[in-house]
């Protein structure tokens, strides 16, 4: 998983020349300026000025394919990023129909959405993760289906609520856990309407300060709530986490509608037969093995950025083809080996004896580490640094840790910033904050000498989350938080970015015991509140199973069963 992550970069992005002849104007890419790749721009890459073609070569059964593969990579021109179909949305990456947004990334059908990731049908809503059909929603994580929904985790169909954390179907509560169906709930505690108004009126959250505070009850509610051990829904025989609609699924995250798969991430659609896939596969998709970014496909090996195509093995950024063999960039072809055509009886006959040759005569990378048939591509050969790539929020490591397994690691740019506002001294209330605030550089709190309330990072400490150390207000961005009454944030957005990240469990699974004790839980934080199915009141329950909450984690995790009993 972490070396088909470290071919996709959805969120770092970079100021260079585009390089087709003729168009030497600046455009945004994931490619920085330095790296020796010839890069288009998206308009001209799609376009019919240019040959894929012309980069074809013959196999040579002198050297491994890798090594091929990597040579045809470095003369061909790559796509600066992906941005299809976007209306006023120039900063964004890995999006298709987006409008007025800005540093939205892996998105699909957005509206006027800012510093966001894994989006979809949602609107007029900022600094969110894994968010679908929402509106006027702020900081939250894995929500759908709501509306005026600010700081909240693992909720839906959730109404003018604040700090919920697996909630559903609920209106006017601000500090919940595992609530149903409620209505003015203030911190788990019912209350009449009035009462309700007028304790949320006295946090004003439009105070920095009073939100740390909130935020500090809220997680005293977290802490001594129980929390489900997987959120699998409508599934049979299937373990991970956050899975609907699926069967006979192992060790897979993210996915809906899937079936007979296993290792499988973000992902589902109608996906069937699949194994070691993702992010972003499925959509009526088949036969899948060692990919990402793949959809409305079948029989794919080692693909990333392949749609609507059969029976490609070893490629990247390939379009509605079949049948090919090591390529990149090709559109409405077949038949093809390294960028060369070929007609159908050539191409079936030299395939089993390139197949034969990467086994024969493997790429051995720096680390000795061997790669023959079947193997996803080495890590070396990735165009982007580890700590550019979504490998590093799902599995950070230092600059030496990488470096130690033999991926790459680029240093941060020289910053030369002169700070306008240190982050002490920004407004406490966003009503203090004047129209002269947007465009000025704000110092980011991880690079202050401040505390951190949000994230748990030491002050002044150099953080490993792609800090940009400063950071600017945009005029949409003040509008936004004067509308909901929301302070000014007090980390950059990459910062931001990676306290939602952390909000999520590690896509691993350990094997665990039920901790409902019988009449409490096993620390005794949690009292139960109704008759379980293991039935005697001081009866441990027996049941077992895989979660993503590692043993050492501090939350009180329950089986389904418990589960229900307590919350539903």
């Amino acid at each position: 998983m972490m070396r088909r992550m470290m071919f996709r970069n959805e969120r770092v992005l970079y100021r260079r020349k585009c390089n087709a002849l003729g168009h030497d104007e600046e455009i945004i890419s994931v490619f920085s300026p330095e790296k020796p790749f010839t890069v288009y721009d998206y308009k001209y890459w799609w376009s019919d000025a240019w040959n894929p073609f012309d980069y074809g070569r013959d196999y040579d059964f002198s050297k491994p394919f890798f090594q091929q593969f990597e040579e045809l990579k470095g003369s061909f021109p790559l796509l600066a990023l992906s941005n299809s179909r976007a209306e006023n949305s120039e900063y964004c990456n890995v999006n298709d129909k987006s409008k007025d947004c800005y540093l939205a990334s892996a998105s699909y059908e957005i509206e006027k959405v800012l510093y966001s990731n894994r989006v979809a049908f949602t609107k007029d809503s900022a600094d969110v993760y894994i968010s679908t059909k929402n509106e006027l929603c702020y900081e939250n994580v894995a929500c759908r289906d709501s509306y005026k929904l600010f700081f909240s985790r693992d909720s839906t169909n959730c109404v003018d609520s604040t700090f919920l954390y697996n909630c559903h179907n609920c209106q006017n509560c601000f500090g919940g856990a595992n609530l149903r169906n409620r209505q003015y709930y203030f911190f788990n505690e019912p209350c009449t309407k009035e009462h309700y108004q007028e304790k949320v009126k006295s946090f004003d959250l439009g105070s920095w300060q009073n939100l740390q505070k909130a935020r500090q009850e809220f997680k005293n509610i977290y802490d001594k709530s129980i929390h489900r051990y997987a959120a699998i829904l409508k599934s049979v025989n299937v373990t991970g986490d956050k899975v609907t609609n699926t069967k006979n699924c192992q060790h897979c995250f993210d996915i809906e509608l899937a079936e007979d798969s296993k290792f499988i991430n973000w992902g589902g659609y109608n996906m069937k037969d699949s194994y070691d896939s993702g992010p972003g596969t499925g959509d009526s998709s088949e036969l899948l093995y060692e990919a990402f970014d793949a959809v409305k496909v079948s029989r794919l090996l080692g693909v990333g950025v392949v749609y609507d195509s059969h029976d490609v093995r070893y490629g990247f950024n390939c379009y509605n083809s079949d049948n090919l063999f090591g390529c990149i960039g090709l559109r409405k072809k077949q038949y093809c080996i390294l960028n060369k055509q070929y007609t159908k009886e050539e191409y079936e006959k030299l395939v089993p004896r390139i197949i034969e040759h990467m086994n024969s005569m493997p790429y051995i990378d720096q680390k000795g580490r061997v790669y023959k048939y079947g193997e996803f591509f080495p890590p070396e050969l990735s165009p982007f640094a580890y700590n550019e790539t979504i490998a590093q929020e799902y599995f950070p490591l230092t600059k030496e840790e990488a470096i130690e397994k033999g991926y790459s690691w680029k240093d941060p740019e020289p910053r030369n910033y002169q700070i306008q506002i240190t982050n002490d001294k920004l407004p406490d209330h966003i009503k203090d904050a004047t129209d002269d605030i947007v465009g000025q550089v704000i110092e980011c709190q991880h690079a202050s000498g401040s505390p951190s309330e949000t994230s748990g990072q030491t002050a002044g400490a150099v953080c490993n989350e792609q800090c940009t150390e400063a950071y600017k207000i945009i005029p949409q961005e003040l509008v936004f938080l004067r509308r909901m009454n929301l302070p000014l944030p007090r980390l950059c957005p990459n910062c931001r970015h990676y306290q939602r990240i952390k909000q999520r469990n590690p896509l691993k699974l350990w094997h665990r015991k039920c901790q409902c004790a019988g009449l409490t839980s096993e620390n005794k934080v949690y009292q139960n509140t109704a008759d379980h199915i293991h039935h005697k009141s001081t009866e441990h329950c027996p049941n077992e199973f895989k979660t993503t909450y590692a043993p050492e984690r501090p939350e009180i995790i329950y089986c389904e069963q418990c589960y229900l009993r307590e919350v539903v």
